[in-house]
């Protein structure tokens, strides 16, 4: 029996990086995964690689109406939710005195509306017991330079997991927020204008990290499966840090 057998878990932001590593431990461990991914040919892809009768929904959480079709295509299950891992979202840096309402516009639809409108559009479907689990960041705990809109929606992450986890103890339902460090993904090499630029400043984050390297999207994954499994069922509220002790020491 796998720690998630016979559940039915949704992962947002499911075709690379952090999101389907964890996709793949959930399904790994008995669950039916539903992942999200907003182009055809990775989720695609993404749903092959998990394996497990994996569903795919293609979409974008910032829109209504694609959140509507993603939990359509849930309640058709007929099982409802055991695991929610609200982990879609992304940024890019931008000095204070470049920011434009567009680029806090667009941070926060997918950051802080994205996480809000999934979560609750999710709340009919929570079975009794299920975990929810968000995806935070070492950036709203710390002064990164260039990057005042992500910070703040993952400020707004850290507020959620908190507040969502009083309103919904009654429910039975828990919510923890996962705090990953800099991590091997290429939604952070992304966040690099080019190969030259991503290698500098890939080694600088390793450098700068206690352990001396990044993270690997499976050491994130093996995390949240602690979350979304029985072996949490005394967490909730909790922000948990695997940032190779890069917020502790």
């Amino acid at each position: 029996m796998g720690r998630l057998e016979n559940k039915v878990a949704l992962v947002t932001g499911g075709t690379q990086g952090i999101g389907l590593a964890a996709a793949e431990r959930f399904a790994a461990e008995g669950a039916h995964v539903y992942v999200t991914g907003r182009r055809q040919n990775q989720l695609d892809q993404a749903v092959q690689q998990i394996g497990h009768g994996a569903t795919g929904v293609l979409g974008d959480v910032s829109s209504d109406t694609d959140l509507d079709v993603l939990f359509a295509a849930v309640k058709a299950g007929g099982r409802g939710l055991d695991v929610l891992f609200a982990n879609a979202g992304g940024g890019e840096f931008a000095a204070l005195a470049d920011l434009t309402r567009d680029h806090l516009e667009s941070t926060f639809a997918r950051n802080v509306f994205g996480t809000v409108f999934t979560v609750q559009k999710a709340l009919p479907l929570l079975n009794h017991g299920a975990s929810v689990i968000l995806t935070g960041s070492t950036s709203a705990s710390n002064g990164t330079p260039a990057f005042t809109a992500y910070a703040a929606s993952k400020a707004a992450i850290r507020s959620f997991g908190r507040t969502w986890a009083a309103e919904l103890a009654s429910a039975g339902i828990r919510v923890n927020t996962l705090v990953p460090g800099s991590t091997e993904t290429p939604g952070l090499t992304d966040l690099a204008p080019g190969p030259t630029e991503a290698a500098a400043m890939l080694k600088a984050m390793a450098d700068d990290s206690p352990m001396g390297r990044l993270g690997r999207p499976d050491e994130i994954a093996g995390v949240a499966l602690f979350l979304a499994s029985e072996d949490s069922t005394y967490m909730t509220g909790a922000e948990v840090f695997v940032d190779g002790g890069s917020e502790q020491v």
